[in-house]
């Protein structure tokens, strides 16, 4: 079915983060879509509750069954008061507070075909084979998409039809690739080289337009040529034999074509089904569990109900019926009696962490029918995490019947002994943001930490933005202020109220500094941590602490359509910080300066430019009217000392202003020295015509000749410039500011702008490694410089503001300045200019952000939990995860083995230490390494304090060798040992028994109390 696109605005303040995973013209065709979805258990909510926050144009409701006790298992929306209620009529007004754009209703009576033709998707989940064949032969033919899923257990399904023609427009939501061109063959196959050795990243197949070639001008803006790769740094175009002659410069860029994928209906796909492998480690499973959910209907429609928890006779019919349906098949399946039976075992659980990984997954493809935005499963997905069930666990058709419990869903997989081990876990979640939101949710419907030793604790210091909104979804507009923690954790009590005396909200950030918050008993008490952190640093630290207190952590993070997931095991896995991500590609300041040749260079140049101009000086200001030896500090600096103390005099005197018109001035000469002086300059230094030493144009390949540009007050970009750096300049000062163009404009014409001419001998960085020599600073020049500063104390009490860049604040002229400045560079260099979304993007470092994603990773980390509450103590048993939804791709691997290291004949790995008992002396620590490790310690040191070290003569090394090490400790360092720690951990060099240095990365740990 066509949709047309809505010209509806978008709140890019709710919508910011998926904004820069689905793009604008998604979201709008998403605007059109009315979505159904039916069935409103755990699967059914989560999906609903993901594309409410996603923001289509509406979500219809559709389940008349009762409330019942079981569904508390995982429908996070229903009380226990609800019980007897439709679940629809319960659930549609607490779905409807997720996004005040998208109206949520109820359909009420039996569900027709005539009631579907309304909706451009319907999802079933929940429903009998039997309707969903009837539904889909509606949808198939009528051009509506078309989804079904279900979890059983620890299995789950969804199959996909969006009918005989459904055109994807960009499969993979990767930008597109462009690169430099350094020559275009003329000739038959058009070989098109690039620049400086840089790969291309094509491949066969793709297609690709030029812009800015200079000679062979046919190919710029010309249609998408096909490409074939001839290698890492060429490809081919086809014939350009009757083309001009290529002379210099050009950039390729991949133009992304659509895709139109033909799905078969439900009734074909069943007998010829087609598979997405979600583990490639059980390749075997899809086509066993294909027949295995058939059987389960088949049961179901036969027996009235679903096979009883753990019953072998239940289990043995649906093993009968799977055999059955094999038997019918023309291509037989290998069948795992096992496997089925298990799958038999369970399929009246209703988990959770499963409805997490089908909900987040299903809602994706809602988008993707909705927008035609990335690729859909084609056709089947079967998954299952069978390795989360315990070892140590007997299970029994008693042990996992229904109790009349809100887990009984949970304990008809697991029992009720295993249901006793989640409610007595003490779990830590650090970050209460979107991973952390998905992740007390599905605490909550486990019953993690309800029991009488369990507890949980949740820690964040942030408070709630708006744009928060978007993904966290226990977030509702009122909190927007509040602190995230405690909100949070109120709302899962709601959810929950067994939870609600259990779980302790903090504000504090994690790090050295509330190492007596998050102390020795705290962890020590702690069963597992779980990471939800938006910063490695934050993920680092925690990391250490958990290696130090040897405690699981569990680690996941999104980004945009993509998710990981990470295991962390004492004694079994590397740790989290053992491996990394390769550092980001930094821009060379000479390109940044002086050289840029797109967007993002001239972006970063205006991020940098906002610090310099509205944050730098204004503190410096400020530290010298507070901080009496800051002259000092500074001059002790060196190169920088002049600049700063320059920065310091212009705002405190030769450039202070006293009215707002002056600060229009002052943004005037800004603009003047920015865009046309210091361009001028470089031209004066480089002509256009200049050649370099080897007799190449200097202004060829990645350098692009600039042009000055003249102020024109009627350029929009121009005044934007101006109203943008005058008001943060006035901000500076604490005076008003005017966004009245008229008025500025009036303003600006008496502003006399002094004429320009460039000078000999500046010396300008043209490499990244060359060294352009500084101009010395003569003692007696900076000594004018602060004799013409006022004193402090004649400027008491007065401040500067310095401004703190915040991107998601419309009205405070950041991103107008940070937009406009990047535009006008790009102008000096004819550099396609960026719109104010995408350098918003770009200059605030924005992670694209989505709540599919988010709701599938925390599911999957969830799955991990169960297996770290059983104990298991095989690597094999645990997954590492990484997913994209918009391939969509799935990746599990065993997480990687703690390496392994030796001294002698000992064997450690970064979970050993050395525990010491007691305060000992430092000449009994290291008599204690030599007499029972045969290792002889060189060198002592605990943090940056050098405690013992061989070379270390006479009278103090005895004094030393006496002291006890706490005592050693604080008297080297100078400083108390902090009362809340009880133990110190020290770093080493040894030689072992034949006086070879060797690497024991195992550090020593003693008591200090």
């Amino acid at each position: 079915m066509e949709i047309e696109n809505s010209e509806q605005t978008i709140d890019e303040g709710l919508y910011s983060r998926q904004l820069y995973v689905l793009g604008h013209d998604a979201m709008k065709k998403m605007g059109s879509s009315n979505v159904l979805i039916v069935g409103l258990k755990g699967l059914g909510v989560e999906i609903a509750k993901n594309v409410v926050l996603a923001g289509v144009k509406s979500v219809t409701l559709y389940d008349p069954e009762p409330v019942r006790i079981f569904d508390l298992s995982s429908q996070f929306f229903l009380h226990e008061d609800d019980i007897g209620k439709p679940k629809a009529i319960v659930t549609q007004p607490r779905l409807a507070e997720l996004n005040q754009y998208v109206p949520v209703s109820v359909l009420e009576g039996e569900l027709t075909n005539d009631k579907i033709r309304n909706f451009q998707v319907v999802v079933l989940t929940e429903t009998p084979l039997k309707k969903q064949l009837e539904i889909n032969d509606f949808t198939h033919a009528n051009g509506i998409h078309f989804i079904s899923t279900d979890i059983r257990g620890l299995f789950g399904l969804v199959f996909i039809d969006f009918g005989p023609h459904f055109t994807v427009t960009d499969t993979t939501g990767e930008n597109p690739l462009t690169g430099m061109v350094a020559a275009v063959s003329k000739d038959i196959d058009g070989i098109v080289t690039c620049l400086d050795e840089s790969r291309h990243g094509l491949e066969d197949g793709e297609y690709v337009t030029f812009t800015e070639i200079k000679g062979m001008e046919e190919l710029n803006d010309c249609e998408p040529r096909k490409v074939k790769v001839l290698g890492p740094y060429t490809f081919s175009i086809g014939d350009t034999s009757n083309f001009c002659d290529y002379i210099s410069g050009g950039i390729f860029t991949q133009v992304k074509q659509p895709k139109t994928i033909s799905f078969k209906s439900l009734r074909e796909a069943l007998k010829k089904p087609e598979f997405l492998i979600s583990d490639f480690g059980k390749w075997d499973r899809p086509g066993q569990l294909h027949l295995g959910f058939q059987a389960l209907h088949a049961y179901t429609e036969k027996s009235g109900s679903l096979p009883r928890p753990y019953n072998e006779h239940d289990a043995d019919e649906v093993l009968k019926l799977v055999k059955e349906l094999n038997e019918q098949c023309e291509e037989k399946v290998e069948l795992s009696d096992k496997l089925i039976k298990q799958f038999a075992y369970g399929a009246t659980g209703d988990l959770s962490p499963m409805a997490a990984v089908f909900g987040g997954l299903v809602a994706q493809e809602v988008l993707k029918a909705c927008s035609g935005k990335f690729h859909p499963i084609y056709q089947f997905f079967y998954f299952d995490s069978l390795e989360s069930l315990p070892d140590n666990v007997k299970f029994g058709e008693e042990e996992c019947a229904p109790c009349g419990s809100r887990y009984d869903g949970q304990i008809a997989v697991f029992g009720k002994e295993f249901q006793d081990k989640i409610a007595n876990f003490r779990a830590f979640l650090v970050g209460a943001g979107a991973i952390g939101c998905e992740m007390l949710k599905n605490w909550a419907m486990l019953g993690l930490g309800t029991g009488p030793r369990g507890a949980i604790h949740v820690t964040d210091m942030d408070t709630i933005e708006k744009s928060n909104l978007n993904r966290q979804f226990l977030f509702r507009p009122n909190d927007v202020g509040k602190l995230k923690s405690e909100c949070a954790a109120a709302a899962i009590a709601k959810m929950n109220p067994q939870i609600a005396s259990r779980i302790i909200s903090h504000q504090d950030r994690v790090g050295v500094e509330t190492e007596n918050v998050y102390n020795d008993d705290f962890f020590e008490a702690l069963d597992v941590v779980t990471n939800a952190l938006d910063n490695v640093d934050a993920r680092k630290y925690m990391d250490r602490r958990c290696v130090y207190f040897r405690k699981p952590l569990l680690e996941s993070g999104t980004l945009g359509t993509k998710g990981n997931t990470q295991v962390v095991l004492p004694y079994l896995t590397e740790s989290y910080s053992s491996s990394q991500d390769p550092p980001e590609k930094s821009i060379p300041i000479c390109t940044l300066k002086n050289f840029p040749n797109a967007i993002e260079h001239t972006i970063q140049w205006a991020r940098d430019s906002f610090e310099g101009l509205f944050k730098s000086p204004a503190e410096n200001v400020n530290l010298y009217l507070s901080q009496p030896n800051f002259i000092e500090a500074t001059i002790k600096q060196g190169t920088s000392s002049k600049e700063i103390l320059e920065g310091i005099r212009n705002y405190l005197v030769t450039a202070k202003p006293l009215s707002f018109d002056e600060c229009i001035a002052w943004a005037r000469l800004k603009f003047e020295e920015y865009y046309n002086n210091t361009i001028q300059q470089l031209l004066f230094n480089f002509p256009k015509d200049s050649v370099t030493s080897s007799g190449t144009k200097f202004w060829s390949g990645p350098k692009r000749a600039p042009d000055p540009l003249i102020f024109d007050p009627e350029n929009e970009t121009h005044m934007d410039f101006i109203i943008a750096a005058a008001n943060l300049h006035a901000f500076n000062y604490g005076l008003t500011g005017e966004t009245n163009r008229e008025y500025v404009k009036k303003v600006l014409s008496n502003v006399i702008v002094p004429e320009f001419t460039p000078k000999s001998g500046v010396k300008i960085q043209v490499q990244e490694n060359e060294t352009v020599p500084q101009a010395s600073t003569d003692e007696n020049e900076l000594q004018d410089i602060v004799s013409s500063l006022p004193s402090p104390s004649s400027l008491a009490g007065y401040r500067l503001n310095p401004v703190e860049f915040e991107k998601d604040d419309d009205t405070n002229f950041h991103m107008d300045f940070i937009t406009a400045s990047s535009n006008l560079r790009a102008a000096n260099y004819g550099i396609q200019p960026a719109d104010r979304h995408k350098t918003k993007f770009i200059a605030g470092k924005i992670i694209p952000a989505i709540a599919t994603t988010t709701s599938l990773v925390t599911g999957l980390v969830c799955l991990e939990l169960y297996k770290i509450i059983a104990g298991k103590n095989k690597l094999e048993e645990y997954k590492n995860g990484f997913v994209n939804l918009a391939l969509p791709f799935f990746g599990f691997s065993d997480p990687i083995a703690m390496p392994k290291y030796k001294y002698h004949e000992s064997e450690w790995s970064l979970w050993d230490r050395f525990d010491i008992e007691g305060d000992l002396t430092l000449s009994e620590f290291l008599d204690y390494f030599a007499k029972n490790h045969n290792l002889e310690v060189t060198m002592l040191s605990c943090g940056v304090t050098m405690l013992y070290a061989f070379f270390i003569q006479g009278k103090k090394k005895e004094e030393r060798k006496n002291m006890r090490l706490s005592q050693l400790v604080e008297t080297i360092s100078k400083k108390p040992i902090p009362p809340h720690v009880k133990a110190l951990t020290l770093e080493m060099c040894v030689n072992d028994r034949e006086g070879e240095e060797v690497e024991v990365d195992v550090v020593p740990k003693f008591d200090v109390m």
